[in-house]
């Protein structure tokens, strides 16, 4: 039995590691990126619903509390149109944040490979 013996089984770890260590950047710029893009997509998406964003935009033009009258709806308004730009303004926040991540997840590899062959040479 040759699978049972210790050289057959390091063959096997050793030959896993090296096909691990080449597959790798395949998988980070691959399905690694992808599975990254929907987690960002997932987590603007909460960020969206947890600010309300678009219930704001969709209700701009009715008035708060049910007020017909021009006052109410001129004080809704602008409530809503303030409440609107803070709201967009976080949402823009979370929207480069999930940028950053995204470049720093294309861009991480790259430094380490850079810093790899930086501390060689010096």
């Amino acid at each position: 039995m040759l699978t049972n013996n210790f050289f057959a089984y390091g063959l096997k770890i050793i030959s896993e590691f090296f096909r691990d260590i080449f597959y790798f950047p395949f998988w980070w710029y691959s399905a690694g990126l992808w599975q990254l893009i929907k987690a960002l997509l997932s987590f603007i998406s909460n960020r969206e619903k947890g600010l309300a964003f678009l219930v704001w935009v969709k209700n701009l033009f009715r008035p708060m509390y049910g007020q017909q009258d021009w006052q109410g709806v001129l004080i809704s308004f602008f409530m809503r149109l303030i409440m609107i730009i803070f709201k967009g303004i976080a949402m823009l926040f979370w929207c480069l944040v999930a940028l950053a991540v995204f470049l720093a997840w294309l861009a991480l590899p790259l430094y380490a490979v850079y810093q790899i062959i930086y501390q060689l040479n010096a």
